[in-house]
């Protein structure tokens, strides 16, 4: 079909005509090279050899994601997704055949036998790369260039000032290296044989300060290193001062599961040649594994705030009480009201005298966030701004015309089929929406996963590991992989609709472009985002770019899509069909073995894990928080009933309602945000520090009338006046009222 090929790693890149601009790439990929120790690998300034690839083997030769996944051997289902869908495309596929040579019977015998021999030279082709029924018409789609512009900027005349909250620490030594920091020898060894050079920015500016035990309130940009930047300190206060008892020391606090174990691994790296333990305990995996590990009294415990819960109601000989040093990775995500009931379960159970370290890429400065984890005099760490992209990031965005919003899915499979068909991200904001596009990009011949809350946890590692391994090109995400994930390669990220706020458009894009290397997200924006799309163009340091789709390839993939849909729902029939199935299989084991065991045993297992709320407070607070059940104290509340009941009511969306619900996930997110900001602050013994407002100007007093101004005046001349009763004046005043009015002014009082 004439398709451009994948370009290599040891090819020539051609000069991009469509851009005017392709300097960015090419310089993004002559500084990317080695970095720095942790997960976000920082921007390079020469200091790393180009040929670094970020090893994620431990000391045992095992790495992290292998050792999570043989915890979870044989929890597998039946069948993959891919499975069903490549059934469902060979079914159609036979059908198809079956239609062309019942039509060529009809036609003359010589016809006929050149029909079936170019079906077998078709059905020999190779199909993985692109859908085999593209006809020669649909090549013009392949070949016509999407119109790439320049947005224009509009410069900002606001200046952010700094708290008074923080101590200010955001100037480092340019020239600090890890031999000057006074690390240990395990830990340069560590460095060394990881192949380290240079500590990145954030690196430089962290370490030093977390030696001398200060809290630390640390934002830097996405890929920059920032888990070393917490991990070596706290290795280095580990080997000075060993522990005289089996306790844990150290707690480092992450949102998702996937984190925790990439955090683990660097962890386990780092601390390769010193006899520091770790322990990983995040949900998803075998809890009585972890258990056993906790007895063991490990020094350094990463986990997530579910499951550490979990194990100190549950499991006796394990408390928080020795904890020396709190962290916090994404530390704005932790604090905000999703974790907000477990985070301050968290703090009550550990220890008042702790360093406490809060990093992520959009930290917050809110100080009663912050007051909320206790900090003591932090110390604040700003590398880069709060909406800070990567350095090498370019940016573009998709306009969706008001009555053009069902073209989503149709542009979304356009740029994946013709465009970017490798090492690509595509973020939506609903797990439904996520497992739509897996099943439609796979019947249109991609090689795709998924990732998301509704997996198991071995799908959810299974889908990262094909993805780094090469074995898929586009891994379809929520939300859930938007933070934190440091996976080789990603060229490409595309979001479906804008998310929530800023600080989450940051930290999915901030899944390309990482280590100083080039990337490239694009972004689908409606009417109803625009607001974020201008706030974005305004923060950018780069030329922000428009990309328009040619108008006749949209409507080709739309007709494409519509043709599918009777597929999509065969794959989900196949899906509900084994569910169903899977669910029986377990109640039928269910019973055979309570059949087997008898009462006792029963009776033992029936006893249920403990938790700090009770049934009712946990339902509660879930239908609060869920944006689902579409909460009661929203702007437009009977507008979004009645379209979620009309919906329900149809039973199948049409493209425009998909992406309609899409967006109103995101609008209920910020409108919620923005509720919580408004809200009236707590009362509190101290007050909390704020700026002083500047006066706006000078301010009218509103005239109270006489007796209101007599009713409120307190001060000891009006209070004496009022003991005193009325002046010579006054009375005489009253007086002449009262005989107009034929009355006597007899009374003592003022009145």
């Amino acid at each position: 079909l004439g398709l451009v090929g994948t370009i290599a790693e040891g090819d020539v890149v051609p000069v991009d005509s469509e851009s005017g601009d392709s300097e960015d790439e090419e310089v993004g990929a002559g500084q990317a090279g080695r970095r720095g120790p942790g997960r976000r690998r920082g921007p390079s300034r020469g200091d790393f050899s180009a040929d670094f690839v970020f090893g994620e083997a431990e000391a045992g030769g095992e790495d992290a994601w292998t050792a999570a996944l043989r915890q979870l051997r044989g929890k597998k289902a039946a069948t993959t997704l891919d499975e069903k869908i490549e059934k469902v495309r060979q079914k159609r596929k036979l059908q198809e055949r079956e239609a062309k040579q019942a039509k060529v019977k009809d036609e003359d015998a010589e016809a006929e036998d050149d029909q079936t021999k170019k079906e077998h030279e078709d059905c020999s082709r190779d199909e993985e790369d692109v859908e085999s029924e593209y006809s020669m018409d649909d090549e013009s789609i392949f070949t016509k260039a999407d119109k790439i512009k320049v947005k224009e900027k509009k410069r900002s005349k606001k200046g952010e000032e700094a708290e008074s909250f923080f101590e200010d620490a955001s100037q480092y030594d340019d020239n600090l290296s890890f031999q000057d920091m006074n690390l240990s020898r395990p830990l340069l060894k560590a460095i060394t044989t990881l192949g380290f050079k240079q500590p990145t920015p954030i690196q430089k500016a962290c370490i030093p300060v977390g030696l001398l035990g200060k809290d630390i309130c640390a934002c830097a940009a996405t890929g920059t290193g920032k888990t070393a930047a917490f991990i070596l300190p706290v290795l280095e206060r580990l080997i000075y001062k060993p522990r005289q008892a089996p306790i844990t020391r150290v707690l480092v606090l992450v949102p998702t599961r996937e984190l925790g174990i990439q955090v683990h691994s660097v962890t386990k790296q780092l601390a390769q040649f010193s006899s520091v333990t770790t322990c990983l305990a995040v949900g998803g995996l075998d809890v009585k594994t972890q258990e056993a590990a906790l007895r063991s009294g490990p020094d350094i415990l990463i986990a997530t705030p579910g499951r550490l819960i979990d194990h100190l109601h549950n499991c006796p000989s394990f408390h928080l009480s020795s904890v020396e040093v709190l962290i916090l990775d994404e530390a704005d995500r932790m604090l905000d009201e999703y974790f907000e009931e477990q985070m301050k379960e968290i703090i009550r159970l550990c220890s008042h005298h702790r360093q406490t370290m809060l990093f992520s890429a959009t930290m917050t400065e809110e100080v009663k966030d912050l007051a909320s984890v206790s900090l003591k005099n932090p110390v604040r760490i700003f590398v880069n701004s709060n909406t800070d992209v990567a350095p090498f990031l370019r940016q573009e965005f998709i306009r969706i015309r008001p009555n053009r919003e069902g073209d989503r899915e149709a542009i979304v499979t356009a740029l994946l089929t013709r465009t970017f068909q490798d090492h690509v991200m595509l973020f939506t904001q609903t797990k439904k929406q996520a497992h739509r596009m897996h099943i439609l990009l796979g019947l249109m011949g991609l090689r795709v996963g998924e990732l998301h809350g509704n997996l198991s946890q071995t799908q959810r590692l299974e889908s990262l590991r094909r993805f780094k391994d090469e074995q898929i090109d586009i891994l379809v995400a929520t939300d859930v992989a938007a933070r934190g994930l440091d996976i080789e390669g990603v060229k490409t990220v595309i979001n479906f609709t804008m998310p929530n706020t800023i600080k989450h458009y940051v930290h999915r894009v901030g899944r390309t472009a990482r280590a100083g290397k080039a990337g490239r997200s694009v972004s689908l924006v409606g009417e109803e985002e625009r607001k974020m799309l201008k706030e974005i163009v305004k923060t950018a340091k780069t030329p922000v770019k428009a990309r328009i789709l040619p108008q006749d390839v949209i409507l080709k993939f739309r007709e494409k899509i519509e043709n599918l849909e009777k597929d999509i729902y065969a794959v989900l029939c196949l899906e509900r069909e084994e569910r169903e199935m899977q669910q029986s299989e377990a109640q039928i084991n269910k019973a055979k073995k309570q059949l087997e065991t008898g009462k006792k045993e029963t009776g033992s297992e029936s006893l249920e894990r403990s938790w700090f709320q009770t049934r009712e407070e946990r339902k509660k607070e879930k239908l609060a928080k869920a944006l689902q059940e579409f909460d009661l104290a929203l702007r437009g509340k009977k507008k979004r009933k009645k379209f979620v009941q009309d919906t329900q009511k149809k039973g199948q969306m049409t493209p425009e309602e998909r992406s309609q619900f899409e967006i109103l996930k995101s609008q209920m997110y910020a409108e919620r945000l923005a509720k919580r900001n408004r809200r009236a602050k707590r009362a509190r013994a101290l007050p909390e520090e704020e700026p002083a407002a500047a006066p706006a100007g000078p301010k009218k007093k509103k005239k109270l009338s006489v007796f209101d101004e007599e009713l409120t005046n307190t001060s000891r001349k009006a209070l004496k006046q009022y003991r005193a009763g009325p002046s010579f004046e006054d009375r005489k005043r009253l007086g002449i009222a009262q005989r107009r009015k034929g009355g006597n002014f007899k009374s003592k009082s003022r009145y």
